[in-house]
């Protein structure tokens, strides 16, 4: 879906009209209209400002352009399973059991790994597959880098 498309269901969804969605984020009518119209589209802050407006990820309302993953654990991150800052503006670079209040959960890459291990085998996947996936998937992920 484009972004003019998903501004607009986003908007009507909440029952705002131009003028309320353009007072709650600072700009004016005309700038509601020309995203409404594909003319143009929000700048970062004023993203940030709908995302939290709407709760959803800027990705959303970008039409999800590219595919998110947790940066710790590599799980697909959709706006259910995205973590939060403890402003509650979402943090699209890690899933919430992850990090969470702007806290890490897990302090180590083993501690991590024997977790998604317990809750990723199973017959056709046993644990040291698992074991010798995740080896080679975790450290590639940006938290893992550091």
């Amino acid at each position: 879906m484009e972004t003019k498309t998903i501004i607009h269901e986003l908007r009507t969804k909440q029952g705002l009209s131009q003028e309320e969605l353009a007072e709650k984020v600072f700009v004016t009518r005309q700038a509601v209209s020309r995203w409404e119209k594909g003319e143009t589209v929000p700048n970062t802050e004023t993203l940030k400002l709908l995302s939290k407006l709407f709760d959803v990820s800027i990705n959303t309302i970008l039409g999800s352009p590219r595919t998110l993953i947790c940066q710790c654990c590599g799980m697909p991150l959709e706006d259910t399973s995205i973590s939060r800052e403890v402003d509650g503006t979402f943090n699209e670079e890690y899933c919430k059991w992850c990090y969470t209040d702007g806290k890490f959960i897990y302090s180590s890459l083993d501690e991590l790994t024997e977790f998604l291990v317990g809750h990723i085998s199973n017959e056709k996947f046993p644990p040291e597959q698992a074991r010798e996936y995740l080896s080679q998937a975790l450290p590639k992920l940006k938290h893992w880098q550091n």
